[in-house]
């Protein structure tokens, strides 16, 4: 029988320091067909982090960082107007099926560690949870009533059911109320952990736990190998808050603590905007680099404007195309649900593709090796009107197929589609290099 060798350092940043190749470097360098070398020593630096809590046994380990191809995460979760956690596992399933490569269990209702370890004990995709929303539910109690020990322990429940990143929204201190309440903002918070945090903080009078008890997260976050994400409870809600000093303010400490959590050898992501107009994006980008170190930085969209709900996939598409040009490294999902209503099954499909073409378009954009590959192989079989062989490259072939059939062309089924019959270009091109005859009537 083989021996399993035992495990000698405390988390991924700890091992790459020492030098120390981990089996879980060894498949994402094969993943992003890079040196493993070059893997551990970007992880080393910070600039690459692969969640991994140690108690997740069934992980399918994968690399968030803007030299690597763009990841996404897709929020899933129960709340008090939709519990059936069965409908939330077939999406789980769903999105892993799709290339989701992190799941977010955001759940607010009920008793939500059962589902928290069947993600962590089934499902492959990176599992991320936000503390703060459990709190409450945890202990049923009112949210004033809980102390600061009490959100830590949270986070310690969470490490021990095998999530392997958390979102702490650190950022937020006593100075940003007074920054609220001075009223220089349209939207005021929209993040809902940023939210609590601030209540909690207005009715207790203290600090916020998160920001003062940061080193004991961080030490649990190193027993476990659980990855900090630093939350941006100050993201822009609208466009007209971009950019703002509350915004740039929270990102300033969160550069702060991202050393402080690598000082411990705890890998960091850092959380950004929000809805940024397409002409700041960039620049918000280069700043989070700047200040915060290299840190892989994962945006909610950016939504590009403020007045599409309903097809909020696409505005955060089209940001998130743009910011991971820029050198965001992972993507949130977003729904057409998104503004208006817990996701449904379909709101969940529609957000993974309109994500993935982003990163996908990004990953071009970047020039990663390899990244345009399957698009040659789709422009060879589009040449070639080989309707099979263009389904092998689809990113979603199920819609694109139903679409087809739906809508096929009176005759000639194996060569053009309905809406140009035979004055299709790439049919009569064809058949004009083969020296045919061109039958248009």
């Amino acid at each position: 029988m083989e021996k399993k060798m035992e495990r000698t350092y405390a988390t991924q940043m700890d091992a790459a320091r020492r030098g120390i190749v981990t089996p879980e470097m060894e498949i994402v360098a094969k993943k992003e067909n890079l040196p493993v070398e070059k893997i551990r020593a970007l992880v080393a630096e910070g600039k690459v982090a692969i969640p991994a809590n140690k108690l997740h046994k069934c992980l399918d380990p994968n690399g968030i960082g803007s030299a690597l191809k763009t990841k996404i995460n897709v929020n899933l979760g129960v709340s008090r107007d939709c519990k059936d956690y069965d409908i939330e596992m077939k999406k789980v399933m769903n999105a892993v099926d799709l290339g989701a490569e992190a799941i977010m269990d955001l759940s607010s209702h009920g008793n939500t560690e059962p589902f928290r370890v069947k993600l962590t004990q089934e499902c492959p995709a990176m599992i991320g949870t936000v503390p703060v929303y459990d709190a409450v539910i945890h202990y049923q109690r009112d949210l004033n009533t809980l102390s600061a020990h009490d959100f830590v322990d949270v986070v310690r429940l969470h490490a021990q059911n095998g999530v392997d990143f958390v979102t702490i929204h650190c950022g937020i201190t006593k100075k940003t109320i007074e920054e609220i309440k001075a009223g220089k903002r349209k939207m005021n918070l929209v993040s809902r952990g940023g939210s609590l945090i601030f209540a909690w903080m207005s009715m207790t009078g203290e600090e916020n736990p998160f920001y003062e008890y940061y080193d004991e997260i961080l030490d649990i976050c190193r027993e476990y190998d659980v990855t900090v994400s630093l939350g941006d409870a100050c993201r822009p809600g609208c466009l007209a808050d971009a950019t703002d000093s509350c915004q740039i303010g929270e990102l300033l400490r969160l550069g702060e603590l991202t050393e402080r959590a690598w000082e411990k050898d705890v890998q960091v992501m850092v959380e950004g905007p929000g809805h940024v107009p397409m002409d700041q994006i960039a620049a918000n980008m280069k700043i989070q680099q700047t200040i915060c170190h290299g840190a892989p930085f994962y945006v909610l969209g950016p939504l590009v404007t403020d007045i599409a709900p309903g097809y909020d996939h696409i505005t955060a598409a089209i940001g998130g195309a743009i910011a991971a040009m820029n050198g965001a490294a992972f993507l949130c999902y977003v729904t057409p649900a998104e503004h208006l209503a817990l996701p449904n099954v379909e709101d969940t499909r529609n957000g993974i593709i309109a994500s993935k073409i982003a990163a996908h378009a990004a990953d071009i954009a970047k020039g990663l090796p390899g990244a345009r590959e399957i698009d040659d192989k789709m422009a060879d079989a589009r040449r070639a009107l080989d309707w099979e062989e263009q389904w092998k490259y689809c990113l979603d072939p199920q819609t694109a197929k139903a679409i087809r059939e739906d809508r096929l062309p009176e005759d000639d089924h194996s060569e053009a589609c309905s809406m140009c019959g035979k004055f299709c270009a790439v049919r009569s091109i064809n058949k004009a290099l083969a020296g045919e005859m061109i039958d248009i009537l």
